[in-house]
This record gives structure tokens, C-alpha cells and sequence, in this order.
């Protein structure tokens, strides 16, 4: 059976979406980041970049989220744009891999998480998230809904595991600038298989608190 190792974040989240409108058997691993669990040496055997989401599928393990999407829709031929869209649909995944995801991120440790306030990162990190989504705001607009060849697939599932943060990335006024991220993002919110998504995490025992403890795992360069 296909092992999981995940945890609640963005990217972890996406490919339990993957897994779950697919209907893939897994073995659900949690990894606790706040405890320090994605440094364990089995861990870093898996992904020495130390981060999750991971998959050991028939002892081939693939590490990053967008790889894992990719991976699983090629096996299963599920949720796959058409040949004709290929190039779009690897340009738009790339997009969200290396746009959407790590600025989403800035912003929101700038935002939330820095032990100090810095006004231009907060203020670049804010704009450049921002310039991400409005781009896939105004191609949504024009898409036919969905983000390639007017269907559902691997990269509205890899936009929806970041978009379904958006107001704690941006405020809670974000939406009303993304109207039509704000549309697939509810109606992929409302599929069963998101909600199982969603809740995967609860259903184990994940650190709550965000102490020092927490921070020395997930800051690693505060030392």
C-alpha cells in the first residue's frame, strides 16, 4: 500500500485531495513538524530536503508536492489534461510550484511568524503573493473555469492546497480582489474528497502549540 507522509500544511494537503478523489488506498505517515519529526534520519533517507509531503509507492519514493501530483495523475491517468494541453498544464503546475507556493509562504512567515517586523520584506512578500494569484485570477477568467482545458485536474488541486490559506496569506479582504480563484477554490472546497482532505490531520495527533520548542524545528536558521 502507498505510504503517505504528510502533514495539515498546503502541500501535504493537496496531494491527500489527489488521493482521496482518486481513490488510492494509503498509509497514512504523519510527520510532526513542530516536534521536530522531518529531521529523523529515516525521514531525510526519504527527502533530504526534510519537508513534506513524501510517497513510497511500490518502493519508488517521490518527494515534493507538485512531483507527487504529476506522478500519481501519470499512473493512474486520472485527472490529466488532454496531450493537446500538456505544455500548458506543465507550465501552470511550475507556476504554482515556484510562484504561488514559495511566496505564499514569505508572505505568510513574514506576516505571522517573523520574531522581528520587517516592513519591506512583509510589504514585498505581500505584493509578489498577490501578483501570483491576481495573474491566475485573470486567467481563470478566461479559462473556462478550470485552470487547463476547461476541467478539473492536478493543478486546480495544486492551486486549491494554497488558495484555501489566502486570508490568512493576505487578509481577509483578499477575496473580494480573486473573484474567480474565490469561485474554484469553493467549489473544490465543497467536494468530499477535499473535506476528507482537509481533515486527514485530525485524525492525529499533531503538536498544537506554536512554543519554542516548535520554532527551533521550524526555524532552523534562528539556531
Amino acid at each position: 500500500m502507498l505510504q503517505f507522509y504528510f502533514n495539515g500544511s498546503p502541500n501535504p494537503t493537496k496531494v491527500a485531495l489527489f488521493l482521496e478523489e482518486a481513490g488510492i488506498p494509503f498509509e497514512p505517515k504523519p510527520v510532526d513538524t513542530r516536534k521536530g519529526d522531518q529531521f529523523a534520519p529515516d525521514f531525510v533517507k526519504l527527502n533530504p530536503n526534510a519537508k513534506v509531503p513524501v510517497i513510497v509507492d511500490d518502493g519508488k519514493v517521490v518527494f515534493d508536492s507538485n512531483a507527487i501530483l504529476l506522478y500519481l495523475a501519470e499512473k493512474t491517468g486520472k485527472f490529466l489534461p488532454s496531450a493537446a494541453h500538456r505544455g500548458e498544464m506543465l507550465s501552470w503546475l511550475m507556476f504554482v510550484a515556484t510562484g504561488v507556493g514559495p511566496y505564499s509562504g514569505q508572505a505568510v512567515h513574514f506576516k505571522h511568524f517573523a520574531p522581528e517586523k520587517i516592513a519591506y520584506a512583509h510589504t514585498r512578500y505581500q505584493y509578489e503573493a498577490m501578483r501570483h494569484y491576481k495573474i491566475i485570477d485573470e486567467h481563470l477568467g478566461k479559462s473556462g473555469g478550470y485552470m487547463v482545458g476547461g476541467a478539473y485536474s492536478i493543478v486546480d488541486m495544486a492551486l486549491w492546497g494554497w488558495a484555501r490559506m489566502v486570508p490568512f496569506i493576505l487578509g481577509d479582504d483578499a477575496w473580494a480582489k480573486l473573484p474567480n480563484l474565490k469561485r474554484l477554490h469553493d467549489e473544490i472546497d465543497a467536494r468530499p474528497a477535499a473535506g476528507k482532505a482537509k481533515t486527514l490531520k485530525d485524525r492525529h495527533p499533531f503538536k498544537a502549540e506554536f512554543d519554542d520548542e516548535a520554532r527551533r524545528h521550524m526555524f532552523k536558521h534562528l539556531g
